[in-house]
């Protein structure tokens, strides 16, 4: 299915941005602490990559989580329910995080990114616009808001289904 191809193809985007960034994020720590004990000349620059990698790694880790549907759900009251109490508690779940992904993460997201932008914030070593570093809640917030709309279609089509 067409739906399937775009979320493994979305999946397959994030995971591999994330391992990157996170690769960034180990040699950025790795040199911070060499050149500071080793060396005895710290960098400066490498902290606030390293901080910024991991908002990046944190917030696209939350969107890969919610296409994973491993997000902070409690399956035990629905373990014993039946397939279409099951169903309707999958849709309930996702028009929560649909929710928040568009009130939270896209709204107040692009609200902050507009906001730090038009002030001209730049982060203090790397003189870079602080805007860049916060485009990650909106685009997280994009993500969720494609896998919840995907997850909540296949919750009504199999409620559908099995009536």
């Amino acid at each position: 299915m067409l739906t399937e191809k775009l979320k493994k193809a979305v999946d397959a985007f994030i995971s591999t941005f994330a391992i990157i960034v996170m690769v960034l994020l180990v040699i950025c720590v790795t040199w911070q602490v060499f050149s500071r004990y080793v060396l005895q000349i710290p960098s400066t620059m490498t902290d606030e990559i390293a901080r910024f990698s991991m908002i990046w790694v944190g917030l696209l880790g939350a969107a890969y989580t919610v296409g994973l549907q491993k997000h902070l759900s409690i399956d035990l009251f629905t373990h014993n329910l039946s397939h279409r109490k099951k169903a309707i508690s999958n849709i309930f779940i996702n028009l929560c995080i649909i929710t928040f992904a568009i009130g939270v993460m896209i709204f107040g997201g692009i609200t902050l990114v507009s906001n730090v932008y038009t002030s001209g914030q730049v982060s203090p070593s790397i003189q870079m616009p602080m805007a860049y570093v916060y485009i990650a809640l909106p685009l997280s917030g994009f993500l969720m808001l494609f896998y919840g709309l995907l997850f909540l279609l296949e919750n009504l089509m199999s409620l559908k289904e099995n009536k």
